[in-house]
């Protein structure tokens, strides 16, 4: 493998690392909008429909490009309910 074949393996790897952490800092937010410090639901629902076509996108590729998939599917289940605990 090249140098820059290992550097592009090592680059998809930390940003699917990066994503999931992303989503998982949701945790933090919706334990704030569950205990009265509602946050704005408007930047984890778009974060959801963001996820839901990134994970759309890996799925309809023609070979399943499953570390976009698994880096972006916590995304929609998060970012959803960080949405509706908002209210």
């Amino acid at each position: 493998m090249t140098k820059k074949g290992k550097y592009f393996i090592w680059v998809g790897r930390i940003a699917s690392i990066i994503s999931v952490l992303m989503y998982v800092s949701y945790i933090a937010q919706i334990i704030s909008n569950l205990h009265g410090a509602k946050g704005n639901p408007i930047q984890p629902f778009v974060a959801a429909i963001n996820a839901s076509l990134w994970v759309a996108y890996g799925f309809l590729a023609t070979k399943k490009d499953w570390p976009i998939i698994i880096a972006n599917l916590p995304g929609i289940f998060l970012g959803i309910i960080t949405g509706i605990t908002c209210f």
